[in-house]
């Protein structure tokens, strides 16, 4: 019950506010001319397109370079049992064959992507 009162009047305290933001938001610019500060109105699909891919495959080799310390982790914490050694190198040799493989793809779609787009 007490919760449902904090809720209550936590709801309704914020309600007063809500006019002044009403108020403050009416000489805000919106649209293109506010996205003109990020530099999203000057980029044309491809290079749109470019910087995503280039993103996914950064995120996707930080990923691979945390299963390879994820791995090298385990096996120290394995405390020499053989079974745990065998399962951390797969991991180790999992996470090193997804770094070749994602290094390769960003090489290749760096490759296209400046064959490509003019500069």
């Amino acid at each position: 019950m007490k919760n449902l009162k904090k809720i209550i009047v936590s709801g309704l305290t914020s309600l007063v506010a809500l006019p002044a933001m009403a108020q403050n938001t009416a000489n805000v610019d919106f649209g293109l001319n506010q996205a003109e500060g990020f530099g999203l109105s000057q980029k044309s699909l491809p290079e749109t397109v470019t910087t995503i891919i280039r993103a996914f495959m950064g995120l996707l080799g930080l990923l691979a370079v945390i299963l390879i310390l994820y791995g090298g982790f385990k096996w120290m914490t394995s405390q020499g049992e053989p079974e745990k050694v065998e399962e951390a190198k797969k991991i180790i040799i999992s996470g090193i064959i997804g770094l070749v493989i994602i290094a390769s793809a960003y090489g290749i779609a760096s490759y296209v992507i400046n064959t490509l787009l003019p500069k």
